[in-house]
């Protein structure tokens, strides 16, 4: 922790002796009920993985603007700032060396966002709720293949929105600032007869994105519309509607560069000719995501209940362009489009079979289809069905044991069948202090367009093949954990051991025969090991620190397929089938996850009503793509809000700054590279 943040602590922690006194729970309580990990209800101290809970407060005092910045906060994920490319969300550095995130699933009020259209991972330019509209975040930490299927390959984040009962009244915001920041939101919600409630939100962001530093622009707009709705139909039954819309405009493209021939800490220097690159022009990325889901929820008893859910979503984007080098009929490029459509149905049981035992089982049917004239050409529209069986059981004999066993099994039309597996043993020690171990079997299936991608460039010349016959990514995850809860001291530790063992890891890119198009292939596996922590504390009355820290190590051995690709090749302009080099997927492998991260919130209630919170990261070296590298880096971003009513007013006005202590690369360094400099802003909200 650097000086200037150090000296900022001691002095808010001496202001506290002037402050009115605060609630004794402000921040320590009884470790939470958390449900995303067995979809059972459950204290964390029973549940078989690691939850981190980002509650409302914790979110505001992160600073955070973009919901992939709160991630930060969270141990063994890693993210960077949106510039000319999306922000991306890891966890211990396993990626698709594209701009989604397939592997760790994210939900929102039980919504999955993966989508078709965005390579199935989640394009986070698109997220469908506002920070306002937040109750709490879930984050698993590790695998959950059996409660939400193959997309929670390493976990799960489940955002829980604020239910519409809880929402009265208008309120309306706007933030203004540096690097053209213009936000504004309104929200308001009400009853909706006897039995109803609904919360509506519309929300515009607005940036000039960081300062451009050589050949490219940057700039990104979004709009939201999301509307919940909630009817007690009677004493048993609960329905709950949404529906919305968002939509993105992200600025693409970048100047032509020439190289120079000359060299700077091993990078080759280019300089701009003046000219837009021909075969990536500027041009906007226009994005957006309409949804509707519908849940059911019928209680039976105090301790079994129902639930059907039913989701439709549409996702379309395009940054098309007319590529200057191609023929008529082929020089049309639009690798991220067209449109992508989801139907899902899921139903789930709850209830106890015997004394001291809970078991939720349920199914779901999923129908996805994809269109996009440049991935999947002349093939029109492709379908994909996706079924589901799974259960989880939690035992409990004693109040010193708690194990979990869960199970699924998956059938994809493109991917084949997977059954999956997980359990776990919780033994408390004392009623503070409790030691798990834990055993994961999980898969991941690839894309669409992994399996059924087609991408010609001119009659005869395949640039892009899918392989209908990738097998999926298989993870074996051992876990050793121990979780402390100490209320007398205001504290507690959550500390988690892994080994994760991932066999076929997907990657893209691959040239497999000298003339052959491009294609995935599995051709690494991983074995993944580390150790995190997450520690909060409460040490005053009027103060808050939450400190997080991972140490992730990887190594990488080739399949046998892999084995085959990497020997060399007649071809000139490559070493082996692996584009550039065999070295640059190595060390894509074994670097994309930093070897330390750090994270430091602290919160301090001040005097007159004020609040500041600081929030501190520490990132070792990370390689993003085989083509991007960035350095060790630290960020700290502070906020300071004051809450006020005047008169029959109720408000609050807030200052944010990012990036305080110096400016930083976190995804592209160089000449080329994306620079985090200092952003900050206003906010004024008003409450009616």
């Amino acid at each position: 922790m650097n000086r200037r943040l150090s000296t900022c602590l001691l002095l808010t922690c001496a202001a506290t002796s002037l402050a009115a006194n605060a609630d004794e729970d402000l921040f320590f309580s009884d470790l939470p009920i958390v449900a995303s990990v067995s979809r059972l209800p459950q204290r964390l101290a029973d549940a078989p993985s690691s939850v981190t809970v980002l509650d409302r407060a914790m979110i505001k005092a992160s600073g955070a603007r973009a919901l992939s910045d709160v991630f930060r906060l969270v141990p063994g994920f890693q993210t960077f700032a949106q510039s000319d490319v999306a922000a991306r969300v890891n966890y211990h550095g396993v990626s698709d060396d594209n701009q989604f995130s397939p592997r760790v699933q994210v939900l929102v009020d039980g919504r999955s966002l993966y989508s078709p259209l965005f390579r199935g991972g989640v394009n986070w330019a698109l997220v469908p709720v506002a920070l306002e509209d937040i109750e709490r975040i879930e984050v698993v930490r590790g695998s959950n293949t059996t409660s939400y299927g193959t997309n929670a390959f390493l976990g799960v984040i489940n955002i829980v929105t604020v239910d519409p009962a809880l929402v009265r009244g208008v309120s309306v915001a706007t933030s203004q600032g540096t690097q053209g920041v213009r936000d504004y939101t309104l929200r308001t919600g009400g009853s909706l007869g006897a039995g109803g409630n609904f919360r509506l939100t519309f929300q515009q962001t607005k940036d000039d994105g960081l300062d451009d530093r050589f050949d490219w622009k940057d700039q990104n707009t979004s709009r939201l519309f999301d509307l919940r709705m909630n009817f007690q139909l009677s004493w048993r039954d609960a329905l709950d509607i949404q529906f919305g819309r968002v939509e993105g405009v992200q600025l693409r493209g970048q100047f032509e560069s020439k190289r120079t021939g000359q060299f700077i800490n091993g990078e080759s220097v280019r300089r701009l000719t003046g000219n837009i690159e021909p075969d990536d022009p500027f041009r906007d990325f226009d994005q957006s995501s309409s949804w509707l889901q519908a849940n059911w929820l019928h209680t039976f008893s105090d301790t079994a209940d129902m639930s059907v859910r039913y989701t439709h979503s549409v996702d379309r984007a395009s940054d098309a362009y007319i590529h200057p080098d191609l023929p008529a009929g082929y020089n049309k490029v639009n690798e991220v489009g067209d449109v992508g459509k989801r139907h899902e149905i899921e139903a789930i049981h709850s209830f106890m079979p015997i004394s001291k035992t809970r078991l939720i089982w349920g199914s779901s049917w999923r129908h996805d289809t994809m269109r996009s004239e440049t991935m999947l050409r002349d093939q029109g529209t492709v379908s994909r069905n996706v079924g589901r069986v799974f259960a989880n059981g939690e035992w409990k004999p004693s109040s010193w044991f708690t194990g979990n066993l869960g199970w699924s099994y998956e059938y994809d039309s493109l991917a084949g069948e997977h059954p999956a597996s997980r359990a776990s043993a919780s033994f408390h020690l004392t009623p503070n202090n409790t030691i798990r171990v834990g055993y994961a079997r999980a898969w991941r299936t690839a894309s669409t367009t992994d399996y059924r991608g087609y991408s010609v460039v001119m009659p005869g010349d395949i640039a892009w093949l899918g392989s209908r016959k990738l097998p999926a990514e298989r993870l074996d995850s051992w876990e050793l954990a121990y979780l402390g809860d100490w209320r007398d001291w205001r504290m507690s530790l959550d500390t988690r051991l892994f080994r994760e063992r991932l066999s076929n890891r997907h990657l893209h890119g691959i040239h497999p025969i000298e003339g052959e198009p491009d294609s995935v292939y599995a051709v690494q596996n991983l074995l993944i090991r580390g150790v995190e922590y997450q520690w909060k504390w409460q040490p005053l009355e009027n103060s808050r620190i939450a400190i997080g820290q991972a140490f992730v190590d990887t190594d990488d051995d080739l399949t046998g397929m892999g084995q085959v690709l990497a020997t060399p090749t007649p071809d000139p302009d490559y070493s082996s089938n692996f584009h550039n080099s065999l070295a640059d997927y190595n060390a894509l492998a074994e670097k994309a996850a930093p070897r330390r991260s750090t994270s430091v919130l602290f919160m301090q209630r001040l005097p007159l009503g004020f609040d500041l919170s600081l929030a501190h990261y520490r990132v070792a070296a990370i390689k993003w793509t085989r083509n991007t590298d960035v350095d060790k880096y630290h960020r700290t971003d502070v906020r300071l809000v004051h809450p006020f009513k005047l008169g029959g007013q109720r408000g609050e006005f807030a200052y944010t700054a990012q990036s305080i202590d110096g400016s930083h690369y976190e995804q592209r360094m160089g000449q080329k590279g994306r620079l985090v400099e200092l952003r900050h802003w206003v906010s004024l909200r008003l409450d009616f």
